[in-house]
């Protein structure tokens, strides 16, 4: 498959009006004038609206290496408020999107992170270099929310059990995190996002506190002062053992742009609905999933995911091919619109399976996939062509696992896009010391 280059930040084929430039493209040249020879007098609005056009870790990089009065702006929750309103409804390369991932079944104190840009544009030859984080405890990654990663960690008894679990923020890019927030209980049922009417971050908790204990849901609003509050119980089981009915995950799937999370609840007779809360209102909903063909198999469980910030999921299709579908109206199940159909290929189809594709990401036809096989797959929807990109994780830490290239099903992969927003921005006390980054060994 060929893939298209994406701009470089100094790429002089990315568009410009005048001398303002308008995308990441030409911001090292820009910002040269503009430390070199400044004017008399540079307002600071103009200052802040060119500091706004350049992407989220070139800007960490100047805060520490120009001069106080931008550190100062650069590290304020206002800045970082608009440099993430810019790069979602203006210019998203100013937000590389990156996949951090954990250890299943192994307790690795890693996280391995990679960048999405590279695997969807480097050759074969040229493999996606896999990085990796340290943190003092195994984590498990919740969910993300705007350039945050939400983790949690476990507190086990004398005997070995889990009698608690923790929860923290972590923002990889700027490498602060906030001090971990006690949940009181064991989790299950469980989601992160953002309240974007008022402006909170919020996660969602399905809690039993001992064995034999009934759970109970609550939220926490993230800040100085919030403490956990009980809300309306989660309207399902994990597992309903009289209707066959579960979750397709335990964690949420948060929808930027609509403030809500998302589960997929499946049964082997029929495919049922989603459950969506509202994480404004703090209320429930649930919607139907697109109509499947009667000779379809119900035992493949489907996937749910996020392109192009709509809600996807993805069927297996008379054995065949598996159908790729998205919402175009949040919430209305008539929206639901086919956005294509990819034929089984020998290399993506592991018998026997399960489970159908699991969408990642999309840039423009080309979609970024999990296949049931377990191999990270690029399928180029306008040609029909497969490519399967060459990820190393020989440095993530995680010997014990199979590499990349030839198996990922032992590792939990979340989607995330960089940004500056850090805890203490919303009151709560953050340092930069738990989740370490590893540098490779020569």
């Amino acid at each position: 498959m060929r893939r298209g280059p994406i701009p470089d930040d100094d790429d002089d084929a990315v568009p410009r009006k005048g001398k303002v430039v308008t995308t990441t493209g030409g911001w090292p040249e820009l910002l040269r004038c503009v430390t070199t020879k400044p004017p008399a007098i540079l307002l600071d609005e103009l200052i802040a609206e060119i500091l706004l056009r350049i992407p989220a870790r070139s800007l960490l990089r100047l805060r520490n290496s120009v001069c106080s009065s931008w550190r100062t702006l650069i590290s304020s929750s206002q800045f970082a408020k608009d440099h993430l309103r810019r790069s979602m409804a203006v210019d998203p390369a100013l937000t590389h999107p990156l996949i951090a991932y954990f250890a299943r079944a192994c307790r690795y104190l890693k996280i391995g992170v990679f960048s999405v840009r590279s695997v969807m544009e480097n050759p074969p030859q040229e493999p996606t270099k896999v990085v990796s984080y340290e943190g003092r405890r195994y984590r498990i990654i919740i969910g993300s929310c705007n350039g945050l990663l939400c983790l949690h960690d476990e507190e086990r008894g004398e005997d070995g059990f889990i009698i608690s679990h923790r929860a923290m923020l972590w923002n990889p890019c700027t490498g602060f995190t906030s001090q971990p927030l006690e949940i009181g209980g064991v989790l299950s049922i469980c989601g992160f996002g953002y309240d974007h009417v008022n402006d909170k971050y919020k996660l969602l908790a399905v809690v039993r506190k001992k064995s034999g204990e009934p759970v109970t849901t609550r939220m926490f609003t993230f800040g100085p002062n919030s403490t956990w509050r009980t809300i309306q119980d989660f309207p399902h089981n994990y597992f309903d053992f009289h209707s066959g009915e579960y979750l397709e995950r335990l964690a949420g799937l948060y929808l930027s742009g609509t403030g809500t999370l998302n589960w997929l609840l499946y049964s082997y007779s029929s495919f049922v609905k989603v459950i969506s809360l509202d994480l404004v209102k703090e209320t429930y909903s649930q919607f139907s999933l697109p109509s499947r063909d009667s000779d379809d198999n119900l035992l493949m469980e489907p996937k749910l995911g996020i392109l192009r910030d709509c809600l996807a999921v993805c069927y297996e299709t008379k054995k065949t091919h598996w159908t790729l579908w998205f919402m175009k109206d949040y919430g209305v199940p008539q929206s639901w619109t086919k956005l294509t159909t990819i034929p089984h290929h020998p290399l993506l189809v592991h018998s026997p399976s399960c489970v159908a594709l699991q969408p990642i990401y999309m840039l423009k036809d080309v979609l970024l996939a999990i296949s049931p096989s377990g191999k990270f797959v690029l399928c180029n929807l306008k040609d029909g062509s497969i490519d399967l990109p060459n990820i190393n994780s020989s440095s993530d830490g995680m010997p014990r696992l199979l590499p990349l290239t030839q198996h990922s099903c032992t590792r939990v992969f979340q989607l995330y896009h960089e940004s500056l927003v850090s805890p203490s921005h919303f009151g709560l006390p953050s340092c930069s010391s738990e989740m370490r980054l590893i540098k490779p060994s020569l």
